[in-house]
């Protein structure tokens, strides 16, 4: 029973649908097909709430680079495709996406899995 916590930037689109991947640090247990997900806003604090809870339909490793994603082992190069993986992520642009992975896990984000569900 895997749990995520999601930044307020991204909880409203968690919460309605919109977004359903997130991109995280591959973990000790590794999330699975099939895993229940939780999700959440604000863990460990007062103010925790569930933005809602689904079931694990793939999860790829994943890193993050300069200008590309290898995803799985296929790289993402284009513009148009790194604007699409993005978008799906909840980012309005590549540069987006680009630039928070940089200023909070440093690149290259090497050690990560894309979770949808």
């Amino acid at each position: 029973m895997p749990a995520y916590n999601f930044s307020a930037r991204f909880a409203a689109d968690v919460e309605s649908g919109r977004k359903r991947q997130t991109i995280r640090r591959r973990r000790k247990r590794p999330t699975k097909t099939g895993d229940k997900l939780h999700l959440f806003i604000g863990m460990r604090t007062r103010s925790c709430r569930t933005l809602g809870k689904a079931v694990c339909a793939g999860a790829l490793p994943l890193l993050i680079d300069e200008g590309r994603v290898i995803l799985n082992g296929d790289e993402l190069r284009t513009l148009d495709a790194l604007t699409w993986f993005a978008a799906k992520d909840g980012f309005q642009t590549w540069a987006d996406c680009e630039s928070w992975f940089r200023e909070h896990y440093g690149l290259p984000f090497d050690d990560g899995e894309l979770i949808w569900w």
